[in-house]
């Protein structure tokens, strides 16, 4: 495993995502993913399987000293009070003393920064997370909130994959020592038919997933995709074992377009 550094964190570049897994098989996929290698697994307090993440755990017989767990607090608990109860019942439900990171999973329209980041900062302060951070946040946004916290934030969490242009955000975050994670990194199964991504491969002798993955990892970009699927568990870690050349880079950078996003709702902030 690689990892990438932020801050003061020491983080695994290629984690497991689990967004809409529930039940025993979140949990069959965290215990897999563990033993197969993983060492970064992210929820959320959204994702109603905080409590499977925590079982998959156990199961998994890896020492929780050696896993780097994600969870992200809702905007309707943003208000400090609210903030600090959800983050300790995330705690109680994956059944951790802490967690590694803890994010603020999309921007609110009802509470201002001003108000959440202080409160944010204090869960790392009082021992709840290790590590702090945001998600879905643009360019203004990740300005402000440096601008608001009194602790290092470590990573931005965003849509990222090659059809999709955040170089502006990115650049942003780079100017504050804060990473990149790439949610949907594998553009929900787009990447797996496209034509480029497969001539890419196909000279690699990897599928086009793992292109994309790579492209990614190759800019210190974390990547947390999201499977329950164990041999595409196993895929989705063989990354280390090839390099993309700077052109192959270019060819891949150049698929983005203006309506490349995939995650776009009414609670979404105005994207740069």
């Amino acid at each position: 495993m690689q990892y990438v550094e932020a801050n003061g964190a020491r983080i695994p570049v290629v984690g497991l995502g689990t967004w809409e897994l529930r039940g025993r098989t979140c949990a069959r996929a965290v215990e897999q993913a563990l033993r197969l290698g993983y060492r970064h697994i992210d929820t959320a307090e959204m994702y109603g399987n905080e409590r499977e993440v925590g079982d998959g755990l156990r199961a998994s017989g890896i020492r929780r000293d050696d896993v780097f767990i994600t969870t992200k607090v809702w905007p309707s608990h943003f208000a400090p009070r609210e903030l600090e109860r959800a983050a300790k019942e995330s705690v109680a439900r994956l059944r951790v003393s802490s967690v590694d990171l803890l994010l603020l999973h999309w921007p609110s329209e009802q509470v201002p920064l001003s108000e959440t980041m202080p409160a944010l900062c204090k869960m790392k302060q009082i021992g709840l997370t290790r590590h702090i951070g945001i998600s879905n946040f643009t360019v203004t946004l990740v300005e402000e909130a440096v601008r608001l916290a009194s602790e290092p934030l470590v990573t931005n969490q965003i849509e990222c994959h090659p059809y999709l242009d955040q170089s502006k955000v990115i650049a942003a975050c780079a100017r504050h020592g804060i990473s990149i994670t790439a949610y949907s990194p594998l553009a929900r199964g787009r990447v797996g038919n496209d034509k480029l991504l497969k001539r890419i491969g196909e000279a690699h002798g990897k599928a086009a997933g793992q292109i994309a993955l790579r492209w990614l990892i190759q800019r210190n970009i974390i990547a947390i995709p999201r499977t329950s699927k164990v041999e595409r568990l196993g895929e989705n870690l063989a990354l280390f074992d090839f390099e993309l050349t700077a052109s192959e880079m270019e060819e891949i950078s150049a698929l983005a377009h203006p309506r490349g996003r995939m995650v776009d709702w009414g609670g979404s902030p105005q994207w740069d």
